[in-house]
This record gives structure tokens, sequence and C-alpha cells, in this order.
């Protein structure tokens, strides 16, 4: 049992109670546990140490029901509550601008148990004759309902990278010398941040049994075709990935056709054509001699071009760039040397600061910085100025124990509703590093907040700046404009934050900032080790928007930070 299972049931049960109209009190406790379980290490081994009960919060009515939870993956009462509220509670929860006690009166008057209910009262009318909602709270919450649904019907990037790697290890591992290269294809390759399906291609010259060997994939619960050259199958009844095999002789044509996009596909083969040339997934041809098809990169230099990164095909100006020769060399997982965002168990996060080095160290980065959140943001367990000090001097004592691995004492500190930073200068100045960022209040002129952090001489980047979160929540308004002139006029770095659910800044943002030589750091925001590798995530986005090594901050080595920061010219 993860900590992450017993936070989100606790939360659950709290939702649960809210709908209800149980005494606030109540309501947050639940709330309260759960935040303070979510800085415990390991809380299944305090479980079984029968020392639940050490945590802040959790008294003796809570260790019980959890102790419920870890012997039979439920909680007698939750379940019992649940019997009388709507099926798709969390569902409806799970929109922004629709919570527990607008559900619950929407339930009592107008019988919204479902999306499709809640949809329905929207649209005729219904919602909006309830108390206290009005023309401007009905209108966030079908904007928010839009972006929920549309959520639904698509895969996040991060989710998409991990079922493709697992795929490919499976075939690589059962298929033996059946299969040759392998590689992801579609939105996947190119990092797109949602897809709708994943798409997979392999080299081989026994497609049948290669594509049956693939619809035996464990998590696979319907096989929707299998043939000789394409295999489709859904995983966990949700997930559509497609499998096609092709010989080596076509495989580098069909890596290039399958990869995609549309646009870009369309373009160059308009362009193929107005040369004598004809491109398939087969090969690229002239009348009717194949001259290439093996490798991808013959595709390209045979309309004399450059080899186009995936990331880039989009048609946003790579095709013309790769034919005058001009592509950017863009931006490596292998040039990231720290991890510039991250949070220990001080805050919110699950791992000590000791393991956490340990876990950067292991990836090979020189350096990072530790940003837990500042004092507002106490849901997330926010340090005031006498915590953060101590952690502080906690990370000057470990960097005396290490020669080649530096840890930046930082903070992500709250940019609040009037402009001003969570702390003061003069506990800024005693940082090395400092993430700024919006987490409340979005309405109130987030642009203003935003230059106004940047004008402080200590604040060296803007933490996830649009505050979006791509399956449920728009970013607030900025005028992008004016926070990337105030970026580059002041020397302070636009995050492109690695979380699955933001990338933000997306990756039309990022070329608009490459392009005006706004600097970018591309940061997970780790809370946990399993973030780590989502840097891969932010790396792709930043590819996406054109973005090379000498954009990107944390490809700086130490001293070449230390010189680039305002703090220090």
């Amino acid at each position: 049992m993860k900590n992450k299972d017993v936070v989100d049931i606790l939360l659950k049960f709290a939702d649960v109670l809210e709908f209800k109209g149980e005494a606030p009190f109540k309501v947050n406790a639940y709330r309260r546990a759960a935040w303070n379980i979510s800085d415990v290490e390991d809380v299944e081994k305090l479980w079984r140490e029968g020392r639940l009960g050490d945590v802040p919060g959790v008294g003796k009515a809570l260790v019980e029901k959890l102790d419920q939870f870890f012997r039979t993956g439920h909680i007698r009462q939750l379940d019992e509550h649940l019997e009388n509220v709507p099926k798709d509670l969390f569902d409806l929860l799970s929109i922004q601008n629709f919570g527990p006690k607008t559900a619950a009166l929407a339930y009592k008057e107008l019988g919204v148990e479902t999306v499709d209910d809640l949809r329905a009262v929207v649209e005729d009318g219904r919602l909006a004759n309830l108390p206290g909602m009005g023309p401007k709270k009905v209108a966030n919450i079908k904007k928010s309902l839009e972006l929920f649904e549309t959520a639904q019907k698509s895969i996040s990037i991060g989710m998409a990278v991990e079922i493709v790697a697992e795929v490919i290890a499976w075939l690589q591992e059962n298929a033996g010398d059946k299969i040759g290269r392998i590689s992801p294809a579609g939105s996947v390759r190119r990092y797109k941040e949602t897809v709708h399906d994943i798409d997979v291609l392999v080299e081989t010259n026994d497609g049948e049994a290669v594509i049956e060997l693939f619809t035996q994939f464990p998590k696979v619960t319907r096989v929707l075709g299998a043939g000789a050259t394409k295999g489709s199958v859904l995983l966990d009844d949700r997930f559509q990935v497609d499998l096609r095999a092709v010989p080596a002789e076509s495989y580098g044509a069909a890596r290039q056709y399958f990869t995609g996009s549309k646009a870009h596909n369309v373009k160059l083969r308009e362009i193929a054509k107005k040369q004598g040339f004809k491109i398939n997934e087969y090969g690229i041809f002239k009348g009717e001699a194949k001259i290439g098809g093996e490798s991808e990169e013959r595709i390209y230099h045979a309309l004399d071009m450059d080899w186009i990164p995936p990331e880039l095909r989009e048609d946003r100006g790579e095709i013309e760039a790769a034919a005058e020769h001009a592509l950017p060399e863009l931006l490596t997982l292998d040039d990231i040397r720290a991890d510039l965002h991250a949070h220990t168990t001080n805050s919110d996060g699950q791992h000590t600061l000791e393991e956490l080095v340990g876990m950067m160290r292991r990836r090979g980065y020189a350096y990072m910085a530790v940003c837990d959140h500042s004092k507002s943001v106490f849901y997330a367990n926010g340090m005031d100025e006498g915590r953060l000090l101590e952690a502080v001097e906690a990370i000057r004592r470990l960097n005396a124990e290490m020669s080649d691995f530096t840890v930046l004492a930082g903070a992500e500190v709250d940019i609040l509703s009037d402009g001003a930073l969570d702390y003061s200068d003069d506990v800024l100045a005693q940082l090395d590093f400092v993430v700024a960022s919006i987490h409340s209040a979005f309405k109130q002129d987030p642009t203003a907040r935003t230059i106004a952090a940047m004008e402080n001489r200590y604040v060296d980047v803007i933490g996830h700046p649009t505050g979006r979160l791509i399956s449920r929540r728009e970013g607030f308004v900025l005028d992008m404009d004016r926070v990337m002139e105030a970026a580059l006029r002041t020397g302070t770095a636009l995050e492109v934050n690695s979380f699955w659910d933001r990338l933000d800044l997306n990756d039309v943002n990022v070329r608009k900032a490459v392009s005006k030589g706004v600097k970018l750091s591309v940061n997970t925001d780790a809370h946990h080790q399993r973030h780590l590798p989502m840097m891969a995530l932010g790396v792709g986005t930043a590819r996406r928007g054109w973005a090379r090594k000498q954009d990107v901050i944390n490809t700086f080595p130490l001293d070449e930070l230390r010189r680039w920061q305002k703090r220090n010219r």
C-alpha cells in the first residue's frame, strides 16, 4: 500500500462527508490527516509497526479505519456513505468549480448523479437557477466540464510513454530474433502533451507471428484487430495501442510516415511531388525506382533537407528550416546538469534531503536546488522562516560533506495576491536559489503579480507560469508578451515544469520565449522519486518549442549558473 493510496482514500472520505453536510471540523480532520500522511516516508511500515497513531491528526478512530484499509482495501464506513451519494460523485468532484457543496445542491435539487446529468442541467439552464449560482459560476463550470470531457478522451504523454516503454520491453523480451528495430510512433514520438491512441512500429519479417504475440501482452483486455501488418488492442479497457509490422527495407519510411503529424506529412509530400518524388510508408520513389526506405534520414536527405527531429514535425516552419539547413540543435536529456525545483519532507515531498540528493546523483546530475514550499501554502506543509533557515543550515552541512555534488538551498516562494513574496528580502538573501510561483487567487491580476515577482533580484525562476493542470484546469490568463518582456529585462527564467499534468510552459510558449531570448529552466517539481524521470517530458516539451541547450539554465555548469543569477551580477 503506497502513501498515495492512503492519502487518496482519506481525501475521498473528506469529500463524501462534505457532500453529505457533515460538520466542517470532521471534514477538515480527514484532510489534515491526509496531508500529514503525505509527509510520512512509508505509512505501511508505520501500520505494520503499530505506529499509525504517531502521525499528527491520526487518532484512535482513524487508526481503526486505516487498519481496515490496509487489511481489506476498503473502509466499511466509507462504503456505507457511498451507498447514498451519486454513483459518479468522484468524477463530478474532479471537475473544477464543482465542489462537494455545489454537487450536493445539484444532486438534491436537480438529481445530478453523473457527468452526463451535469452536462444536461448546464445546457438547459437549470443549474443557473440554483441558489448562489449565477452566470459567471455556471460559465466556469461549463468550461471545466468541457476540459474534463476532453481529458477523458485522451491519454497524457506521461502515461503514454510509460505504456510504450512497457510494450516495447515486453516484445523485446518475448519475441526474440523475430524483431529488429522497434520504436514509438505517432503523437507519442512527437511528445504531444496528450494523445488519442498509442502507436508502435516494429521491424520484422514475420509480422503475423509478432502481432499474434502482441495480442498476448498481459494488460490486453480486448483485441480490436490482428493481421499480418497491424494489430490493435485495448489495454485495461481504455488505452488503444496499435502495432505496425514492417520489413527492414521500409522501416525508415514507415517510421517517418506514422510519426506524422498529418500537416507535416502533407507538406513534405507536396514538396516531394514537385521534385518528382513520391513518398509513402514503403519508401521514397523516383518514378518506379525505389531510392530509399530503410532509414528515416534518407527520406529527408533525398529532398535536400536535414533530418527533422520528430518533436518539430507540426508544420510550424520546420520543413522550411530543414530545406535551408537552419534547424536548431535541440536540447537533449543528456544536456541537463541539474534539477532546480524539487521538494523534500520539509514541505510536501516524500523523501528526505539526503534521499533526494542520492537520487539526483544517481541520475548523473552535478547539482540540484531544493525548493520546498513557503509558509502561505499551509496545505502543503509550507515552511515558516524558522523552519526554512534550519533547512538551509542542514543543506550547508551536507554540502560540506560532498566534493562532487552541490545542493542549492532554495525555496518555492508563493507570489501572494498583491504581488508580494511570501518571504522578505532579508530571508531570500540567505538562499542560493528562488522559484516564485502563484498557487492561489488565480484571477487577481496574475500578469502584474508575476512581473512584480520578477522585479525582485532574488527570484531566479517563475514556476509553472500559467498554473494550468492539463487534465482539469485551464491556466490563468497571462499577458505572455508582457511577462516575457519582463523576464528578458530582469534576467528571470521561466520554468518548463515537467510534471505530466502541467508541462507549463507549453510548447507554443516555449517557442515564443526562445524567439525573444528568454531563458528557461526545465524542472520536475519532484515530490517523489517517481517524478524524476518526468524530466524527459519537460525536455520533449522544450524541444517541441525549438529550445536549445543554451536556452536552458540547468544545462549550465554551476559556476556559469551563479554568474547568470541577477543577484550575482
